[in-house]
């Protein structure tokens, strides 16, 4: 957010949010995210001869986070001397590409993972054998090109003005201001509103299939159900509160630019600095989804026989339920 110059409004006080909270936030995630996810990346790649579906996606998550810790101190650096930066412009936009990339590409594999898992516990019949890791990787490269390409607009937004050109704004300037709160709302929509639903159906449906099936054992049902709590937690708690004060905050400027000026403007930027500085915690979350789909596929695969039982789907000549290519998902 840029430090805005209104005229005949209050001025907004940036000091405690921006140089003391941020910094401090910052600091925690880049010492915690890079050592859970150098742990998680290390012991996919060990594997990496028997990635699978999820796997893959994961191994993009890290990615993704790494991609945007990297940057981290930078702007740490840049909150803690009093928003002057340093660096110059064009790692100014660079850094906030790499931010935006991990929110939305976070966004993207973990809605991939959500819809794989409602696939193999909801529909295991009908994707058994028809996705192929083939298929997961496209997948991830067309999550990586629609992410971009959602993404690509922020940097042809200027982010200083020409009275503080030692700035880096999240945002833009108040002189583009209106344009990107259109393209903000618009953002917010394709990003992270849709994923956001599908994300919520598929948990439903999972939920209800897995409390209906009585031959399901417990503690399998607690592990699945404790990855769709992750995975709710890091939807609740970093993203929706960080997408809602990001674009009251901007529509905030674009009355306060006006010469309207909201009594909710102070208390709504205080609060959107806060959700920027919750929503980097997604990069510390995500190691807990390495841990829980860790050798997943095994404890998956006792859910999905009892799953066919429910159905009393045939088994095999052998007497034995097949293991399907939906029980490697």
């Amino acid at each position: 957010i840029s430090t805005m110059n209104i005229s005949s409004c209050t001025s907004v006080n940036f000091g405690f949010h921006e140089h003391k909270i941020l910094p401090a936030i910052y600091a925690f995630v880049i010492i915690v995210g890079l050592g859970g996810n150098g742990l998680g990346l290390k012991s996919l790649l060990q594997k990496k001869k028997k990635l699978r579906h999820i796997n893959l996606f994961l191994l993009n998550l890290g990615v993704a986070n790494f991609l945007f810790l990297l940057t981290l101190p930078f702007l740490s650096a840049y909150y803690f001397m009093d928003s002057n930066w340093i660096f110059g412009e064009a790692f100014c936009k660079i850094t906030r590409f790499c931010f935006n990339l991990n929110l939305y590409g976070s966004i993207g594999f973990l809605t991939c993972i959500s819809v794989y898992r409602y696939l193999a516990i909801v529909h295991p019949m009908k994707v058994m054998g028809r996705i192929t890791v083939t298929h997961s990787v496209a997948i991830s490269v067309l999550v990586w090109l629609l992410v971009s390409a959602q993404s690509l607009p922020d940097i042809f937004f200027s982010k200083n003005s020409p009275n503080e050109t030692e700035k880096c704004y999240h945002t833009t300037s108040d002189e583009y201001v209106e344009d990107y709160l259109k393209y903000s709302v618009g953002w917010t929509l394709t990003g992270f509103v849709i994923p956001l639903l599908i994300l919520l159906g598929c948990y439903g449906h999972v939920t209800l299939v897995l409390c209906h099936a009585n031959t399901i054992k417990e503690v399998v049902k607690k592990r699945v159900l404790k990855l769709l709590f992750i995975l709710s937690l890091l939807f609740s708690v970093c993203y929706i509160p960080y997408h809602i004060f990001k674009n009251l905050s901007l529509y905030s400027r674009v009355l306060s630019k006006q010469g309207k000026c909201p009594d909710w403007n102070e208390g709504v930027f205080g609060a959107h600095q806060i959700s920027r500085g919750i929503v980097c915690l997604n990069s510390v979350l995500t190691p807990l989804v390495y841990l829980h789909v860790k050798d997943f596929p095994t404890r998956f695969q006792q859910l999905l026989q009892r799953t066919r039982q429910i159905f009393n789907w045939p088994k095999s000549r052998s007497g034995r339920i097949p293991v399907t290519q939906s029980d490697k998902v």
